[in-house]
């Protein structure tokens, strides 16, 4: 029998002394479980979180798509302005300031935004996995196994072989 602490019985994880066997109740309902099962997903490598937390490059790249996209208007909203001074502003000195400054400032909010969700998704990583992992969908109990020659029934039996010897 298998649980999701580990082999049970003779495996590794809960060794069953003998003379005992091990039972085990659910503790939640299976709408319960589900929950538990999904949320565990969250925390698997590969999964969004995971992806955040290891700050892959793609994923960054996928939610930055719109942002960039934003920034070439940006760029071309400033490049018209200072085309609308005359001929050469976009060749001044002003207009490179201005361009130079626009994409730092840009990559400086894009790294730092990265770096605050990265550090946002390991912070919530370890939160579920310590959360999930204080749950206790199920609980693991012993049972004295039964056998023909103990308790009562034990008693009595051996009781009625003695007595078939005098009759």
């Amino acid at each position: 029998m298998s649980s999701m602490y580990g082999a049970t019985g003779s495996g590794m994880g809960n060794r069953t002394p003998s003379g005992y066997k091990l039972g085990r109740v659910q503790n939640f309902t299976p709408e319960q479980m589900e929950l538990f099962k999904s949320l565990f997903g969250q925390l698997k490598p590969g999964s969004y979180l995971s992806r955040l937390a290891q700050g892959e490059e793609g994923l960054f790249e996928e939610m930055e798509a719109h942002a960039l996209g934003q920034f070439s208007e940006l760029q071309g909203n400033l490049a018209s302005r200072f085309s609308g001074m005359g001929t050469g502003a976009r060749r001044s000195s002003g207009f490179q300031n201005t361009m130079n400054t626009a994409a730092s400032d840009f990559a400086q909010n894009l790294q730092s935004q990265r770096q605050e969700l990265q550090q946002q998704a390991i912070r919530d990583l370890l939160g579920m996995g310590t959360s999930l992992l204080s749950q206790r969908p199920y609980e693991q109990f012993l049972t004295p196994k039964r056998s023909s020659g103990s308790g009562l029934g034990g008693l009595f039996g051996g009781l009625g072989k003695i007595l078939s010897l005098f009759m």
